[in-house]
């Protein structure tokens, strides 16, 4: 994507040669300069509050204060009239499509954890599904919330239009229509409510045209610019547009084919690191935010049946080795060990020797020092173990730097003696959603109803493992 963010997922990150521009999770600072937005009046960003939280002894309490928290991110940082979400905990950050999409599911799970009516979340679902179905869709550089079923990657949180020149994204947009169909099949009482809400989510849906995203080609772009027509990178190499090729396959009306399925996973790259061999992405982001909506455990398609493994697995393995690679501390990085691990795309310190926000990784991307908590976090279903023994141990030795109402605050770099200020949506999204799915499950099980993505499964050649690997037995994922 382009330059966008605050959290400027825009430094290109090569996969098997392929540069993907990761602008595609925020704006940067410089975009933080239209007035604030009026609502909610108690926004501001978030406290550090360490001497008023408890030591939270025992795993239960931990996490449902660390889910509660997060929780309230998106029930706070949010316009209740469109049901849009911030970026991030700055009171000028427009809305991310992305953290809207982990928000419509933060819902479901408010309303199962009690913090929430069902009413309540019912109709601030409502109202985004109709921000997003009823706002202008067309062509233009101002005014439009998106273009032939997509959406712009970020959005004035009081309008609902595009945010500057923010780009058309294509992987943001399917992150909001998971969130879209989780809402369609978690809202399933017979009332006018839950029904209205079921008929947006599937319009919604259904008007994506994703073979105009694809322009002619066997991939699909990162996505489209009124100004400049379509970016010229396109989804190759293993990354996190799982959800949105099976999405795209999923779909009736002008969908993908499964040969798109086929030629994405054949730009794959098989790599071994710290004894785990896995189909290889340094950043952990890549490996989780797909799999905070779908439940990959006991299926695979033809080329991880080739490998033997499923996307669950090869997920645990990209997780271990993240941690064996901090154990190692090639870069001699302060503090790095068993329980300080956890790189991915976050915000940094932004010096002439530090980047600031970018797609940290192992192995193979930059790694400056910088720690994100939400990386640990959202690897809890893949490496419960190692996960909420390190998300202890920030808890225990960094809160009075690191913690906030809303949880762990974005990131934290040992070496600089450098600590967040910011808590992001999309962070605080996938530490939520992954957090439930190791407690509960409720999010897979909701999702994995959909229709929608059983016929995209269905079609790019999912099946069933008949042996399954026993590491994946093994992983200590609880609920039913």
């Amino acid at each position: 994507m382009t330059q966008f963010r605050s959290s400027c997922k825009n430094d290109t990150i090569r996969v098997v040669g392929f540069r993907l521009i990761l602008g595609l999770f925020g704006a940067c600072y410089s975009l933080w300069a239209q007035p604030a937005a009026p609502y909610p009046a108690q926004v501001q960003k978030a406290a550090i509050s360490s001497a008023a939280t408890p030591e939270l002894n025992g795993e239960s309490a931990f996490l449902d204060d660390l889910q509660r928290r997060a929780f309230d991110y998106f029930w706070i940082e949010a316009n209740s009239n469109n049901g849009l979400v911030r970026d991030r905990n700055e009171p000028n950050s427009p809305s991310s499509i992305a953290a809207t999409g982990f928000g419509l599911t933060a819902l479901g799970i408010g309303v199962n954890h009690g913090w929430v009516t069902r009413v309540q979340a019912a109709e601030r679902t409502l109202a985004a599904l109709n921000t997003f179905w009823n706002s202008p869709q067309n062509d233009k550089a101002v005014g439009a919330i998106g273009n032939n079923g997509w959406f712009y990657h970020f959005l004035s949180m009081d309008r609902g239009t595009r945010f500057r020149n923010s780009e058309l994204s294509s992987i943001d947009t399917a992150l909001l229509l998971a969130g879209v169909l989780y809402s369609k099949e978690f809202f399933d009482q017979d009332s006018p409510l839950e029904s209205e809400i079921r008929r947006l989510a599937g319009l919604i849906y259904e008007r994506v045209d994703w073979r105009w995203m694809a322009n002619g080609s066997g991939s699909l772009s990162l996505g489209w610019e009124p100004e400049t027509g379509f970016i010229k990178y396109r989804w190759h190499g293993y990354n996190e547009a799982m959800v949105l090729y099976l999405l795209g396959i999923g779909a009736v009306t002008n969908g993908l084919s499964s040969d798109q399925w086929h030629f994405w996973t054949s730009t794959f790259n098989w790599q071994t690191h710290y004894g785990q061999s896995y189909v290889t992405y340094p950043s952990l982001f890549v490996h989780q935010f797909s799999q905070c909506w779908l439940d990959l455990r006991g299926v695979n398609d033809d080329y991880l049946r080739a490998k033997g493994i499923d996307y669950f697995e090869n997920s645990r393995r990209a997780t271990l080795a993240q941690q064996a690679y901090a154990i190692a501390n090639p870069g001699k990085f302060k503090g790095y060990g068993t329980n300080v691990w956890g790189f991915t795309a976050c915000d940094g310190p932004a010096t002439t020797r530090f980047r600031g926000y970018y797609a940290r990784g192992a192995h193979a991307l930059v790694d400056d020092g910088t720690i994100a908590p939400s990386a640990v976090a959202a690897s809890i279903v893949f490496t419960p173990q190692e996960s909420i023994s390190a998300l202890r141990h920030f808890y225990s030795e960094y809160r009075d730097r690191l913690w906030s109402n809303y949880g762990f605050r974005d990131s934290f770099n040992l070496h600089a003696n450098w600590w967040a200020t910011d808590v992001l949506g999309i962070d605080q999204g996938a530490m939520l959603l992954m957090i439930e799915n190791y407690r509960t499950q409720s999010v897979w099980r909701a999702f994995m109803k959909s229709p929608e993505i059983k016929r995209g499964l269905l079609g790019a050649g999912f099946k069933p493992i008949t042996k399954e690997p026993e590491a994946v037995k093994a992983v200590a994922v609880t609920g039913q």
